[in-house]
């Protein structure tokens, strides 16, 4: 390859100095945007968002540079991947051009010239010029619903293909005048300049070389001034929020309020909020996809995540007055759009740039019913119920131990011996149907020779409703009392059916000292399996589909146990529906909304269950007694002639494990 190659940087140029004059401005114009947006950031509560950096820049790497959620989206995701590492490619391009020509680095010559900024830079320039081609299909034609249509997302893209344009321009006009030897390694640009020579003669193509330069300057300073203060901003931004993430799932753990220090609960103003979560107003991108994933918003409820972000973000940009109430100041902070969430996370989940929209909405929770006792009367019987005997079933006749009657279940309180706190849950151990998920659960530790006992009377809400409701106060006071309680008895390892309770022990009681090893009934029974306790004999041979509860999945990360259940319980792998593991779709019980009251037209149980039921399955399997209510209530409206059932999957393994009949007809509640 010839050493020789190589090109003038600035042929045909002169007057360079003008170029730097302009810059000068220009950065001062950028930079003054940064430092508006950094204000308002700093109005924020603090937050310590620098820690395990190590862990931090994987996540950068993760979903800032390969943008892992980006791609979720396979349209969306291709062409922003044209357009950010086209972007990126022609920044070092440029960054090469000025080592070579300001600080004397011979960079620009032989292989390396060739390959890199010729033949590479012109690829990757052609792929962000397809980006751009992309998104302006989609933004002007396709027109998704949950994009935000306005003229300077429009006027951005016009700027973007004018500046790529005109490089092409600028390439292949240079290598029509100067009959470059090595034009032909930049592919884009030697077609320009095979297109223009037939018509434009040596002279023409130095006018049009020297006026499309100094155009093509012009619009690439505006694009770095005016970018600060637009969405295209999100490049930083989003980094740095990326950066600054949580390092869990924001809705596996919310944060705790210090009632010692604090003397205003919950979020009603944007000084309530920390800087990271004003920060997240800044790196929207205006995508959508929280909302279009967004269980209310998908049945037709008011709640929209992107507006509840876009809407915060206008205050933080218009409000003199951070202290100013912003509860109900606007459609997507309304109070009926906050209290229409189930808190199940595919928000989060879908935000390619680490919004916390969920954490937000609770923060307002919590104003609401603590500062102001205002929130929906059938929660309000809740938090009644769950203050006055420590669960929600306010109604309810059971006790704690109704669903043990005929078993071999011990109390932990005379069971010093037990290895295992079966922790039942308020939904497990109240409601006649969950009633026989745990017996089920009960009886299969038994089969496995598991030293196993449960609180029984002593056992109480792990608090989970209470916080997503928003009376942290009250989660609080359960949380220590159950924490206390299980210390007492010297608890190291629980085993529960529910994935709230699960969630809460294994993330949010440690941030009140109670720690515990911690398994969710499908992940302990698959492990008995595996170690050969635990030995199916006669698989159901029945089609099944699997729900993935979201605080078992989504927040948790929880998707093989329960799978390799149902396949040695049914004899073959369940079907999956067509959303699924991280992108499943809530049966509409988090967040409290269980106990909610809501027209048939918006309950989000019968979406889900309508899904269910497309896939032709006999059994649709959950884990979660929550989903199980749920499903079974919107199977039972939708399903019509389908004889569809929806059992959990523990009945479903305990089905296969036993084998005769007294076990049968012990199986009752």
């Amino acid at each position: 390859m010839n050493a020789a190659a190589t090109r003038e940087v600035f042929w045909n140029i002169t007057q360079i100095w003008v170029m730097y004059a302009l810059l000068v401005p220009t950065l001062l114009i950028a930079g003054y945007g940064i430092f508006r947006r950094v204000r308002l950031w700093r109005r924020g509560k603090p937050a310590q968002r620098f820690n395990q950096p190590l862990t931090r820049l994987r996540m950068l790497f993760r979903d800032a540079i390969v943008q892992r959620r980006t791609w979720q989206e396979p349209f969306a995701g291709a062409l922003h991947a044209c357009l950010w590492w086209g972007f990126i490619v022609l920044t070092i391009a440029t960054t090469v051009v000025l080592l070579e020509h300001d600080f004397g680095l011979p960079l620009m010559r032989g292989w390396f010239y060739l390959v890199f900024q010729s033949f590479v830079v012109d690829v990757f320039g052609g792929l962000a010029l397809v980006g751009v081609g992309m998104a302006a299909m989609r933004r002007w034609w396709w027109q998704p619903p949950q994009l935000v249509y306005t003229w300077e997302a429009s006027l951005l893209l016009v700027l973007i293909f004018a500046i790529l344009g005109g490089g092409f321009l600028l390439e292949g006009w240079r290598i029509a005048a100067t009959n470059d030897p090595w034009g032909a390694w930049s592919p884009l640009g030697y077609l320009v300049a095979v297109s223009s020579r037939p018509w434009m003669n040596d002279n023409a193509l130095r006018l049009a070389h020297v006026m499309c330069w100094w155009l093509h300057l012009l619009l690439v300073f505006v694009l770095i001034a005016w970018a600060p203060y637009t969405k295209l901003v999100h490049p930083l931004t989003a980094a740095l929020n990326i950066y600054t993430g949580p390092l869990q799932s924001p809705g596996a753990a919310l944060a705790p309020i210090n009632f010692e220090i604090e003397q205003r609960l919950g979020v009603n103003a944007l000084a309530d909020f920390t800087w990271k979560d004003l920060l997240d107003l800044d790196a929207c991108t205006e995508c959508g996809r929280c909302t279009a994933v967004c269980p209310a918003n998908v049945v037709g409820k008011s709640l929209s995540p992107r507006d509840l972000i876009l809407d915060l973000r206008r205050l933080s940009h218009t409000s003199s007055d951070p202290t100013q109430p912003i509860i109900n100041t606007s459609p997507g902070l309304s109070a009926e759009a906050l209290w229409a969430c189930t808190t199940c996370g595919a928000c989060l989940e879908a935000c390619p740039v680490s919004i916390a929209q969920m954490s937000k909405i609770v923060d307002a929770r919590r104003h609401l019913v603590m500062e102001q006792a205002d929130f929906p009367p059938a929660l309000q019987e809740v938090i009644a119920s769950l203050e006055a005997r420590g669960h929600p079933f306010r109604g309810t006749q059971a006790s704690r131990l109704d669903w043990a009657a005929g078993l071999n279940v011990r109390s932990i309180a005379d069971a010093p011996d037990a290895e295992v706190l079966l922790w039942v849950g308020c939904g497990g151990s109240l409601v006649e149907r969950n009633q026989q998920v745990t017996r089920a659960v009960a009886q299969l530790l038994e089969r496995a020779g598991v030293k196993f006992a449960v609180l029984g009377r002593e056992e109480k809400c792990t608090g989970d409703l209470a916080r997503r409701i928003g009376q942290e106060f009250l989660f609080q006071n359960l949380a220590r009392e159950n924490i206390e309680t299980m210390r007492r008895y010297a608890v190291k390892t629980v085993v529960t059916a529910c994935p709230h309770c699960f969630n809460t022990f294994r993330n949010e009681y440690p941030q009140l000292g109670g720690h515990f090893e911690v398994y969710h009934h499908s992940e302990y029974l698959a492990k008995l399996v595996h170690e050969g306790k635990l030995v199916p004999e006669k698989p159901a041979g029945v089609k099944v589909a699997f729900h993935d509860p979201c605080y078992l999945g989504r927040h948790n990360g929880v998707f093989a146990a329960p799978r390799r259940l149902l396949e040695i319980s049914a004899g073959e792998p369940p079907v999956e529906m067509p959303r699924n593991r991280e992108q499943s779709f809530c049966c509409g019980s988090g967040g409290g909304l269980s106990f909610g009251e809501e027209p048939a037209s918006t309950r989000v149980n019968r979406g889900r269950a309508r899904e269910a039921l497309e896939t032709g399955a006999d059994i649709v399997a959950v884990g979660c007694p929550f989903c199980l209510t749920m499903l079974e209530d919107g199977v039972n409206a939708v399903r019509g002639n389908q004889e569809t059932k929806v059992r959990d999957v523990a009945e479903l393994l305990w089905d296969a494990v036993r084998t005769n009949r007294n076990e049968e007809a012990a199986d009752g509640p």
